[in-house]
């Protein structure tokens, strides 16, 4: 150390330190030891609800299709050959009895020729046999013939007779061949579609007409697997036509298809219609209303839904304390805008429907509307 400069102690030196200390923290330590100040409890957070309702849930179920007749047949002719004309076309109306299509009949006219020749000369051989037998008849009882003779007679008569009925029955297959060379409608209907057109070689069961029989009308619709099982048994189904809502008609299901359509997986519904009008034609647009099942459940807003282990939960608030629980619910259907629910909670109980994602449980709450 340089002369001229006095030590400082070192006992002093740190006295002066602590007091530099204490006069820094000094207002802090006194704060803390002070009077603590209290903590304000955060607002109810503002929600809007709603209160709980049990309506019925059933709904309708609408479809489309089409009017189709329910008794159609595909008419086709017996026999092979050349379509000759076809008198009918699609749309028109036929009677019973009325023909609606004829074979070049050259084959079986000569066919029906030869029988009926085969005919003439089989009778022809059985009346010389028959005149043949009486003659050996009446010479036995005389005794100038032998029993051998008569006998052969005897067999070349019923020979002879059994030639005629052998042709008889080949006349009547010529005839009925011929007869098949024109096809006839054995109902009144309309043609709903043609098969063959004059000049072409048609097989025996070759659809010629498609005949629409007047026998009723179905409204025909692909239906889901899924509304079938909801759906209710024998119930009454409107239809009505899609240009023209108007026009309706009832009907109730006849028949539904056993198998599902490879493609769209829906089942073939067959309405039977009950009187329908007569400008409800056949191939017409038309809309299937049904009523499903209905059952007692609670619908709330969709906001209302969120989640709680991996289950659709609700927020329900207590009246008496303003707090709110998280709450599993059974989810029977949804939509974008209602949701319905058949458990979980109970008729009367309010539901939050806005704010349910910034809640937690046992927080408190203010309804929208009601005074803080």
């Amino acid at each position: 150390m340089p002369r001229g400069m006095k030590r400082t102690p070192r006992r002093r030196q740190g006295l002066f330190g602590w007091g530099r200390v204490l006069v820094c923290f000094g207002p802090a330590l006194l704060a803390a030891c002070g009077p603590a100040e209290e903590v304000r409890a955060p607002d109810p957070r503002p929600v809007r609800t709603v209160t709980v309702a049990k309506r019925e849930a059933g709904e309708s179920v609408v479809l489309t299709g089409s009017v189709a007749a329910q008794d159609v047949a595909a008419l086709g002719f017996r026999i092979g050959g050349r379509v000759k004309e076809r008198p009918v076309n699609v749309g028109d109306r036929v009677r019973p009895g009325q023909v609606i299509a004829r074979l070049e009949p050259q084959n079986e006219t000569n066919a029906l020729r030869s029988a009926q020749a085969g005919l003439a000369a089989a009778q022809a051989q059985l009346t010389q046999a028959r005149n043949h037998f009486e003659r050996q008849e009446t010479l036995l009882a005389q005794g100038w013939t032998t029993r051998a003779l008569f006998d052969q007679a005897q067999k070349e008569r019923d020979t002879a007779q059994a030639r005629v009925d052998s042709a008889e029955a080949q006349l009547k297959s010529a005839n009925d061949l011929l007869d098949f060379t024109e096809l006839v409608a054995d109902a009144e209907g309309i043609v709903t579609a043609v098969g063959a057109e004059p000049g072409e070689v048609v097989q025996a069961g070759q659809a010629i007409v498609r005949l629409a029989r007047q026998g009723g009308r179905d409204a025909v619709f692909d239906v889901p697997a899924q509304v079938l099982r909801a759906a209710p048994g024998n119930t009454v189904i409107t239809v009505s036509l899609t240009d023209d809502p108007g026009v309706t008609a009832t009907g109730r299901v006849r028949e539904i298809a056993p198998q599902a359509d490879p493609v769209t997986r829906t089942f073939e519904v067959k309405v039977g219609l009950s009187e329908p009008p007569e400008t409800m034609r056949l191939g017409a647009t038309v809309t299937g209303r049904l009523r499903m099942d209905a059952q007692p459940v609670m619908e709330i807003p969709a906001t209302a839904l969120t989640r709680s282990d991996r289950q659709p939960a609700v927020w329900v608030v207590d009246p008496a304390s303003s707090t709110v629980a998280l709450r599993n619910v059974d989810v029977v259907r949804f939509d974008p805008a209602k949701v319905a629910v058949a458990g979980g909670i109970d008729v009367g109980e309010i539901v939050v429907t806005a704010g349910v994602q910034a809640l937690h449980p046992g927080q408190k709450v203010r309804l929208i509307g009601a005074r803080p």
